[in-house]
């Protein structure tokens, strides 16, 4: 398994980092690993909506990866999953106040399944790149407006 984490602080209030973040649709806008994203279950964000993002893959090509939230504490915490046959993703948003904006967390964890899972030893390496792009879009998409 591999594991990502950043820290991020941000000037926006704790509700509008957790409401900007919580879209999981709109995770395009910062992380280029993210080609495209719809909510495909639920009329907004909370447990039970679905969210289909298009994931850049390892060598070039992309693949659909469905979302689903299994936890939302607005404005603190929500955590969404998606499995495939190749991979398991659980992310994990934390969101704090801290002095006049907040720091958000973002936790990420990545295991490759089936025949996949002989990749797992080398997946950290990657994965540690491909995180530190998609933090450096975090920290551009809040900022305040």
């Amino acid at each position: 398994m591999a594991h990502y984490e950043v820290t991020i602080a941000s000037p926006l209030s704790q509700q509008e980092a957790f409401e900007r973040l919580a879209a999981v649709e709109r995770f395009q806008e910062w992380d280029p690993g993210v080609s495209a994203g719809k909510q495909i279950e639920g009329d907004r964000p909370g447990v039970g909506a679905s969210f289909e993002l298009e994931v850049k893959g390892f060598v070039g090509n992309s693949l659909p990866l469905v979302y689903k939230t299994t936890s939302f504490d607005e404005p603190f915490r929500f955590v969404i999953v998606a499995e495939s046959k190749a991979l398991r993703s659980d992310d994990v948003i934390t969101v704090v106040e801290a002095g006049s904006g907040c720091e958000v967390t973002y936790a990420a964890d990545l295991v490759l399944l089936g025949l996949f899972a002989i990749g797992n030893p080398l997946l950290g390496l990657a994965f540690d790149r491909i995180g530190d792009r998609a933090a450096a879009g975090l920290r551009t998409f809040l900022e305040a407006d």
